[in-house]
């Protein structure tokens, strides 16, 4: 049982998140009434069928915590997990049961409620005998006054939950295959469950109260999805509006004279010199009534603006509405949530023909990702968030597309990405495979239930809109909802001028909708399928003129192989051998299971990236050449990109960034959240301001995107070859990069006049006026197709001393870390493929790492004494954690580093 410690009137929501026990609705004899209100109460003892439950959480996630099944997500466990196409609805039909009591009685008028902020698929919930069956649809919240229900003097309330799986789960063909038989498109649920060429399918589909559960107590009028929007008088930004709709909802038998207030204060006033900013306005609420009202637009000077990441900082405003009715004592309800003042608009580009995104009137270029979901079992939490979105911050990314056969991403997602600064792309249900454009059984016309789907359209959008980051929605991947779905969209999400209305009254009045993710500007902007690649390129040719024939690209993939690490925890020893990347074939059968790609295509005539390096002769030899593929690909498309801003490409999205479980393709880190060399390789890429070589020209180039122009910089170049000879370089001075532009600065002579060995390494670094290092890039260098054998051999295996020194600085608890090492290589030669490690020492099993941890880099090079610093900082989970830090390199030996 729960004991909510409410106050008398507890405005605050209580999270119902412990304490449920679940049991198989088959093996229950009991209906609903009686499991709320009988002699027999469910627990989990011996004889019974219940178990502990986990919510938020799927049933696979409650039979996991069990010991029931095996992880779903480790080597070829999945096969053994009966799959709900082939055992009926039945098998995953569950009852979860919960109890509660107030810490005081509920006030005269006062109400309490029940929420669900999500439901996979449709529920039936039991409180103390009374009962309530709710709405289909995974993306929908369900909020019940219980007042009635409460038991009022003071004692156990009774909850029970029967959960239905979707309508039509489908059936996994033997192929395997985009959403499987593409039945799941029937319901108005995540597709990926029927499993896709990049993750297999979800034996449960989910099915759960997959989010949070919440109690929460109101007087008599209550406060529903308040609607804030900030608009701007003047092109200056310097001064803004802030308008404010709320929905009231007066329970009372009589009209209600409501006084509704309004504060907004910056989290950060010292710094930023803003002072609270307040209204209040007073309302009649007719009786068993709800009320859309909007207060007068609040005039703010000078607002702290919000910015994308690379372009400024991100301050975040807290505001707070609250109502008081009048004749009732204290405050009938109040709501909370962070705002970001910022305008962002959008167009079609004149110069490329595709779309272009503006931020406060400056033209953002986009570098960002695809995401699909946090975890592919729904194990979802604040901690991992902003773990993930801080990767992506760090990544120097500005956007993440969220893909639409996944979720309608958390307020929790949405409240990293404010903090961060990550614009975000949410899309609706629909995919092309499933809604229309896949194998046969797939409809256009699919949902089944539109009239659902738009419910849930319109609640996802309340629910999400107040934030700062969410930059569009879009109808669907690769595919638009039916023709009466998308008109419906196309007017509700209009975007609306303050001159011609209150943008606050509609739904969303802010922000662009576009029917699918390929058309209106991206891809070909009329629905042909023009994404892609996604697999293994020649880095040269990402920097071919049109190599993309569009201006923006929404998915762009490549190969994705881990640590090595990553292979052993999440794979049985039989599976650690990998396959023969030079053929591209898959004699392993569990990296096959894991949507393995290889690092070779013969179809394309793109010879091993892998054996460029040499022949591996391990599981740990293959991951690391692998890193320096990983990481030599994707700063590579990243800089092709850059190369080509605002004269070809206004903007590309990686397929994927992350990875909803243990994957071997298209990620910057792990499911694990161990980062790849990608990660290192798109971090540097993607910097603001960016020295780089064009790997077709040869030309030097600085990309500046920030809203600043770098004047009286200088441009260093060195080349480097495996001996440490320095055969040419040269020095640019007093540069000028213009704000928002790709300059050529020079040239490398190095396949033209110097040739006389293979393999060269170029160090780029660019300074400002005041001699501070702005970027730095590193290159391994040798002509179309790549060989790197120069590196192998005797420059591998003769390694060299380079010395990392570190400091730390632990928190009180001693459980949090901020580390940083001076790493010096004094040698003659260049230290190759650097790396830093966080190992638990008193870890005795396959895998002994501390993760997640932040790197400012790593996967790094250091040229003849040269220096550098490196941050690392990590939280550890308890006292029987000993952190080691590792280092290793290419060519240095592996050693632990004090700190």
């Amino acid at each position: 049982m729960v004991t909510l410690p409410m106050s008398k009137l507890g405005l605050a929501a209580i999270d119902l998140n412990q304490g449920w026990v679940a049991a198989r609705a088959s093996d229950v004899s009991q209906g609903g009434k009686e499991l709320t209100t009988g002699e027999v109460i469910p627990a989990v003892e011996p004889n019974t069928p219940w178990i502990k439950g986990v919510v938020p959480g799927t049933i696979l996630t409650t039979l996991l915590s069990n010991g029931l099944i095996a992880d779903p997500l480790y080597g070829l466990n999945n096969e053994a997990i009966p799959d709900m196409g082939d055992v009926g609805r039945e098998y995953y039909t569950f009852w979860f049961y919960n109890s509660f009591e107030l810490a005081a009685p509920i006030p005269e008028h006062g109400k309490v409620w029940l929420q669900f902020r999500a439901i996979n698929y449709q529920a039936e919930v039991f409180l103390n005998g009374h009962s309530k069956l709710l709405s289909k649809g995974m993306f929908l919240r369900h909020t019940v006054d219980i007042t009635d229900w409460i038991n009022s003097d003071g004692g156990v309330n009774r909850l029970a939950v029967l959960v239905h799986p979707p309508d039509h789960p489908g059936h996994i063909p033997l192929e395997g295959g985009q959403g499987g038989d593409h039945d799941i498109g029937k319901d108005v649920a995540a597709q990926y469950v029927e499993g896709w060429d990049w993750i297999c399918a979800i034996r449960d589909r989910n099915t759960g109260i997959w989010d949070k559960v919440t109690v929460f107590q109101t007087g008599p009028v209550r406060l529903v999805d308040p609607h804030l929007v900030a608009t701007f008088p003047s092109s200056t930004y310097t001064e803004a509006q802030l308008w404010v709709t709320v929905e009231l909802v007066n329970t009372a038998s009589a009209k209600i004279k409501a006084t509704i207030s309004v504060s907004a204060t910056l989290e950060d006033q010292e710094s930023l010199g803003t002072s609270t900013i307040s209204a209040t306005q007073v309302v009649e609420v007719n009786a068993k009534s709800t009320l859309q009202y909007s207060l007068f637009p609040i005039l703010v000077e000078n607002p702290a603006l919000w910015w994308p990441n690379g372009m400024g900082e991100h301050p975040l405003y807290k505001v707070d509405v609250t109502v008081e009715a009048g004749g009732f004592s204290g405050l009938s309800d109040s709501w909370s949530h962070m705002f970001g003042f910022r305008h962002i608009a959008s167009h079609i580009d004149t110069a490329t023909n595709g779309r272009k995104f503006e931020v406060n009137g400056e033209a953002i270029f986009i570098r960002g990702g695809n995401w699909i979901v946090s975890d592919a079992l729904l194990r979802l939490s604040k901690e991992r968030y902003n773990a993930e979105i801080g990767f992506h911050a760090a990544m120097n990314l500005n956007m993440i597309r969220i893909w639409a056969g996944a979720l309608a991403e958390r307020p929790e997602f949405y409240d990293a990405c404010d903090r961060h600064g990550l614009l975000v792309w949410q899309e609706f249900w629909i995919t092309g495979d499933c809604n229309g454009r896949g194998q046969p059984p797939s409809n256009a016309e699919w949902p089944l239930d539109h009239e659902l789907w738009l419910t849930c359209a319109y609640d996802t959008v309340k629910l999400l809109r107040n934030h700062a980051s969410l930059t569009l929605w879009c109808g669907g991947n690769e595919q638009h909802p039916a023709d009466d779905l998308n008109d419906a969209l196309t007017k509700a999400l209009v975007i609306v001028s303050p001159d011609s209305g209150n943008p606050s009254q509609s739904i969303d009045g802010t922000r662009l909708y576009i029917e699918g993710s390929l058309w209106s500007g991206i891809a070909a902007g009329n629905g042909l399928f023009r994404d892609g690649p996604y697999t293994i390129q020649i880095p040269e040719n990402f920097f071919t003129e049109y190599y993309y024939s569009y201006a923006f690209n929404p998915e762009i993939g490549n190969v994705g192989v881990p640590n090595a690490d990553t292979i052993r925890s999440t794979m049985p020893p039989e599976a650690w051998d990998p396959p023969d990347a030079l053929a591209g074939e898959h004699p392993n059968a569990t990296w096959f299971y894991h949507k393995y790609i290889a690092y070779a295509d013969g179809q394309n005539l793109i010879p091993g990236q892998i054996e460029a390096f040499g022949t591996y002769n391990s599981l740990d030899d293959f991951c690391e050449k692998a890193q320096l593929v990983n990481y030599h690909q994707y700063r590579a498309l990243i800089e092709g990109w850059n190369t080509w801003m605002w004269t070809h490409y206004t903007g590309v999205l990686i397929w994927k960034t992350q990875n909803p479980w243990p994957g071997l393709r298209g990620q910057m880190y792990d499911h694990l959240l161990d980062q790849t060399g990608a990660y290192f390789g798109l971090r540097y890429a993607a910097e603001p301001l960016h020295v780089q070589l064009n790997l077709l020209t040869y030309n030097i180039e600085i990309v500046n995107t920030t809203r600043t122009t770098l004047t009286n910089a200088t441009l260093q170049a060195i080349a480097y070859d495996v001996d440490g000879n320095t055969p040419w370089s040269q020095t640019f001075p007093a540069v000028t990069a213009a704000s928002k532009k790709t300059l050529i600065v020079g040239q490398i002579p190095l396949f033209k006049s110097i040739n006389t060995q293979p393999v060269y390494f170029l160090l780029l670094k660019l300074s400002s006026s005041t001699t501070t290092l702005v970027s730095r890039n590193f290159y391994w260098l040798h002509p179309i197709p790549g060989n790197y054998l120069q590196l192998a051999g005797s420059y591998r295996s003769q390694k060299i001393d380079v010395k990392a020194t570190a400091t730390s600085k632990v928190s009180d608890d001693k459980l949090s870390y901020n580390i940083q090492v001076l790493v010096e290589n004094r040698t003659a030669v260049v230290a190759f493929g650097l790396r830093f490690r966080v190992h638990n020492g008193n870890a005795t099993g396959v895998d002994k790492r501390v993760l997640p941890v932040f790197y400012s880099d790593n996967w790094f090079s250091l040229v003849p004494n040269e220096t550098a610093t490196i941050d690392i900082s990590f939280t550890i989970s308890g006292k029987d954690v000993w952190p080691v830090l590792l280092f290793s390199g290419w060519n240095v030996a592996e050693k632990a580093v004090s700190f």
